[in-house]
């Protein structure tokens, strides 16, 4: 893969990174990154190992999980300010990665955690597809 190619990969990832609550799709990331939609997805996945939908509802996760933990909003209302717009779709995705669901989360103390410097706290707490949840001593 080019250099030029990995610069626009990574600005598009910031992107994601930034904007993860607004509607994007494919097509407006692949536009970002001056590629088509179908090279771009490749492209994506071969940079950073996973295709960029699960980037993103990576970092919305991610997101989630910090909202919840204030405990002030709801589910929906987590669901919503995340970007996405199906709460059964959040609720999978969030069970998926984090090995339990949104409402068992939010419903959970965090007091523990709360210590926590958190730079060292997304270490433990970054939701990752296919690992279970990395919870030492059911602080996070």
């Amino acid at each position: 893969m080019e250099l030029e190619d990995l610069v626009r990969l990574r600005r598009t990832r910031d992107r994601m990174d930034r904007e993860y609550a607004e509607p994007l799709d494919v097509t407006e990331l692949a536009r970002t990154a001056l590629m088509s939609p179908g090279h771009f997805q490749r492209s994506f996945r071969a940079a950073y190992g996973q295709t960029p939908y699960v980037y993103l509802m990576t970092r919305r996760v991610e997101r989630a999980k910090a909202l919840l933990r204030r405990g002030d909003l709801t589910v929906t209302e987590v669901c919503l300010a995340v970007g996405c717009t199906s709460l059964g779709s959040f609720s999978s995705r969030f069970t998926e990665l984090v090995g339990e669901t949104p409402s068992a989360y939010r419903a959970r103390s965090h007091e523990e955690s709360a210590v926590i410097p958190p730079c060292a706290a997304r270490m433990y707490t970054r939701p990752v597809r296919g690992r279970p949840r990395a919870d030492p001593g059911g602080i996070f």
